[in-house]
């Protein structure tokens, strides 16, 4: 991917951690390319790499769309993250070493200053570095591949719940337990805390969802 897409990749993930791209809309080709001063390739290529994360869909004679998730896909998404950062989780906690540690304490603490100032895409940004230095290791390439896209195909949800001040208070003390079964080198005890989290967002999307019309409450 040359860097001009990249770039347009980039800014559409901004567009919709930020709001201003929201669930079932449609996303305007000429508008990118001329807010970003590119051409329609780079914007039309990262249109493609977005439909196959499976955050856009391509709606024939139409044009690209903002994916639109209802429960069942919600579910079906979180159900495999618990199964898969569950394993990555117990594959990396051995090998989480002092830099590792700093690292996702650092991004704990920057989530926290997010949270203070009100900065929602700060926020997701860090909490998402959180979350993935918990889980990297070098013997497990292929199963954050698999992470990275499943977060991916939610990140524009996660963005509109975490509007909710409690939430994001419940999220900073779900951090410190995270930390905490770190500490001691608790695996079980971290599956189950990132367990709870996860489960805890699910819960706040499908009130998002059934606010929203697209499930009956």
């Amino acid at each position: 991917m040359g860097t001009a897409a990249q770039h347009a990749v980039e800014s559409l993930r901004h567009t919709f951690i930020a709001g201003e791209l929201k669930p079932g809309e449609r996303v305007r080709q000429e508008e990118i390319a001329e807010r970003l001063g590119v051409s329609l390739a780079p914007v039309r290529e990262a249109l493609a790499v977005l439909e196959q994360e499976g955050q856009l869909t391509y709606k024939p004679r139409r044009g690209y769309f903002v994916t639109e998730l209802d429960l069942d896909d919600l579910c079906e998404i979180y159900d495999l993250r618990r199964l898969v950062e569950g394993r990555a989780a117990r594959g990396a906690l051995p090998q989480l070493d002092a830099d590792a540690r700093e690292r996702i304490e650092l991004a704990a603490e920057d989530c926290e200053a997010a949270v203070k100032r009100g900065d929602v895409t700060a926020e997701l940004e860090a909490n998402r570095r959180f979350h993935f230095a918990l889980l990297e290791a070098p013997d497990q390439v292929h199963t954050m591949r698999v992470v990275r896209l499943l977060w991916d195909s939610t990140e524009t949800y996660r963005a509109l719940y975490y509007n909710d001040p409690a939430d994001r208070v419940d999220s900073l003390e779900a951090h410190a337990r995270i930390i905490d079964a770190v500490k001691v080198g608790d695996a079980d005890a971290l599956v189950a805390e990132l367990d709870a989290h996860r489960a805890a967002a699910l819960d706040r999307l499908s009130e998002f969802l059934s606010a929203d019309g697209r499930v009956e409450a």
